[in-house]
């Protein structure tokens, strides 16, 4: 069933022409992303559709009853409750069935009568009906999910930040239920924690949805069509942001091939006519009837082609080998206000990219500022290594471009240079001409991002840190950025909750959770296994010590004075032979393990230099359909072999821990 369908559309200010002809139908459960570069018309569409702006033409239609939620980018709630009274507030329905509900239940302590008795059964089957009884349990969990404790429940609304009054206005609207959401650039104001958590929560939800989003790791979770809006029009993929990228090339290639087809065509077809136009009476004939041909010949159009950026980050001079050395770092803000700790000793060397995360405020910025030297740690120490230079990008760049500044000055006061080599670097960023003396302030949000970008990309140094670089960026300006930083021959530290950059770039992730900074070797998705296997752990020690299973891990001073309490002679040496058993087994599972990858790496390696070969011969022949499924067939075997390498040093490093030899993955390691 159709919840909105659009007709035409096309939205006008002025002479400006944002939407032109677009069409489109909204499903009932569909889950949509909306992408596209800013500034593109995407938050229009959504004011068009929500019916906050009328079209200019076009028809559009909303079925009966259908109920549609809308979040803006910057949205507003209204303040004089608390941020629990307004969540509550988001199902009206069960607020006045539970006044209603009291009310009765006063008149009936007065004096009780069949009717009342009646109308009360009656209103609580009701409350039942809605989820009466479960709805404020589920407040708390929206909230908590969004990042908001206990104690922010009982804050003003007022009193919140701009960043929690945006994550209130979402979970309201998320506990109103409606049929349709649309949501404009959601994640916005959200860390890393909170957005796995939508991610889940939006993975079961029962109405459709149609997100306006730069956040290609979710749009890859959660999309099953995508709405590319470029030029005023929407086009349409299935799938999600991977499914759309591999339709897209496609679609590009096809196209070029038909139009140069048809170009081949028409340049054999005019030669022809130029040829025998004056020949006799039967080659004029056929010139003439192929000229006709052509005039007739609907044309095929050369694929859309939009200027791109396309820069690098040089390293000046290579640094040392090893770039940085922590030893039981502990960072916060003098004298004693400790945010987390770094224990032991961690070694970064050079190339390695490793990711910062956590959830916002646990001092992420602040480490990037002990490494700046802008603020002394509060214990432990940190070493740069030799010839390392320092590139930092502040998370408040994009904000802080001075809007007075034309874009040349804004180039030129990062670095000393000539107006002629900023306006030949400038060029890369598609400013040219007179853009490049545009004001800040007269630049459109692409346009800001494309200057903050060559800011970075103006950085130097070999030791890159980087605090929230992909921060306003569209998909297109973050690919970029990706790209860059990917062929960087340098170092890089990053803060970000760009999973999507994180996955693809980080060699290393570092997460500051509760008061501790712990070290996972691996990208993104090795993280979370790893993390899932902790949390697994976790859960598993706490159930065998709240069923007082023996053999179960003492976990905190209690179980400890406990211990004590029931010690017995000879009972100390207990504990070091258990422990010997368990690292005896632990060794058995981690080589058996080791035996079982070793023999997995050989067969991956022999897998790939087969799909190489077949590579080689369907290259010879020509055959495009079958390069292009052997082209991805190599490249899933080519990140099978990645994550099972990652895995063979995880276990190795393991085993070294235990006092076991390092394992060897393969003949060919």
């Amino acid at each position: 069933m159709a919840l909105l369908t659009a007709e035409r559309l096309t939205k006008r200010y002025g002479a400006e022409k944002v939407l032109e002809g677009v069409s489109l139908t909204i499903a009932r459960g569909d889950r949509i992303a909306l992408i596209g570069p800013n500034g593109c018309g995407k938050s229009t569409l959504l004011k068009v559709l929500v019916g906050q702006e009328e079209p200019t033409d076009g028809r559009l239609h909303r079925a009966r009853g259908v109920r549609i939620g809308y979040l803006a980018q910057e949205p507003q709630l209204q303040g004089g409750r608390t941020l629990l009274q307004e969540m509550l507030e988001a199902r009206r329905e069960i607020r006045e069935l539970q006044e209603a509900l009291r009310d009765l239940e006063q008149k009936m302590a007065e004096a009780a009568d069949d009717a009342l008795l009646h109308r009360y059964d009656e209103l609580l089957e009701r409350y039942r009906a809605l989820g009466g009884y479960e709805y404020e349990s589920e407040v708390h969990k929206v909230l908590a999910g969004l990042g908001f404790s206990p104690d922010d429940e009982q804050k003003p609304v007022e009193h919140l930040s701009g960043g929690q009054r945006a994550r209130a206005a979402l979970a309201k609207l998320l506990l109103e239920e409606p049929d349709l959401l649309l949501l404009d650039e959601p994640t916005n104001h959200l860390d890393l924690q909170a957005l796995e958590w939508l991610e889940e929560y939006l993975q079961q939800w029962k109405g459709g949805f149609v997100i306006a989003s730069h956040d290609r790791f979710l749009i890859d979770k959660l999309a099953r069509r995508i709405w590319e809006l470029e030029a005023g029009q929407i086009t349409e993929y299935p799938g999600n942001y991977s499914k759309y990228l591999q339709i897209k090339r496609e679609r590009i290639e096809h196209q070029r091939k038909r139009y140069e087809e048809q170009q081949k065509l028409i340049q054999r077809t005019e030669e022809f006519i130029r040829k025998n136009i004056a020949g006799g009476r039967f080659r004029e004939a056929q010139a003439k009837a192929r000229r006709k041909m052509l005039e007739r010949l609907e044309r095929v159009e050369p694929p859309r082609t939009t200027k791109t950026i396309h820069f690098t980050i040089p390293v000046e001079s290579p640094s040392g080998r090893e770039v940085l050395k922590l030893k039981d770092l502990v960072v916060g803000y003098p004298p004693d206000r400790v945010l987390f700790r770094i224990p032991g000793e961690v070694l970064v060397q050079r190339g390695e990219r490793v990711a910062l995360i956590g959830p916002n405020g646990t001092g992420k910025t602040t480490l990037l500022r002990v490494l700046t030297g802008e603020i002394p740690p509060l214990g432990g120490e940190f070493r740069l290594g030799h010839n390392v230079r320092i590139g930092y990008y502040r998370q408040i760049h994009w904000e802080a471009l001075d809007g007075r500044l034309t874009v040349l000055q804004a180039l030129m006061d990062e670095k000393h240079q000539t107006i002629s080599e900023a306006r030949d670097f400038l060029g890369q960023f598609l400013f040219s001409g007179d853009d490049v003396y545009k004001r800040i302030d007269e630049l459109s949000g692409g346009e800001r991002s494309r200057v903050a970008l060559a800011q970075l990309a103006q950085l130097g140094g070999n030791f890159l840190l980087l605090d929230e670089p992909t921060n306003h960026l569209d998909i297109a300006s973050r690919e970029v950025l990706q790209e860059a930083l990917r062929k960087y021959e340098g170092t890089i530290l990053f803060v970000s909750h760009d999973r999507y950059l994180i996955q693809e770039l980080a060699t290393q992730v570092w997460e500051v959770r509760e008061g501790v900074c712990r070290i996972y070797r691996g990208n993104y998705e090795h993280y979370r296994r790893r993390r899932a296997e902790e949390e697994a752990a976790k859960r598993a020690d706490s159930s065998s010590v709240g069923s007082g299973r023996s053999g179960s891990k003492p976990s905190g001073r209690a179980h400890d004075k406990r211990g004590a309490k029931r010690s017995r002679p000879g009972a100390r040496a207990r504990p070091e032979k258990a422990g010997e058993r368990e690292r005896a087994k632990r060794l058995k599972e981690l080589q058996a393990r080791e035996a079982q990858i070793t023999d997995a790496l050989a067969a991956l390696e022999e897998n790939l230099k087969g799909l190489e070969r077949e590579l080689e011969e369907a290259s010879y022949a020509g055959d495009a359909e079958r390069i292009r499924r052997l082209s991805e067939a190599h490249r899933d075997a080519q990140r099978e072999l990645e994550a099972r390498y990652r895995e063979w040093h995880e276990i190795a490093e393991e085993l070294e821990r235990l006092g076991a030899p390092s394992p060897s993955p393969s003949p060919s390691d």
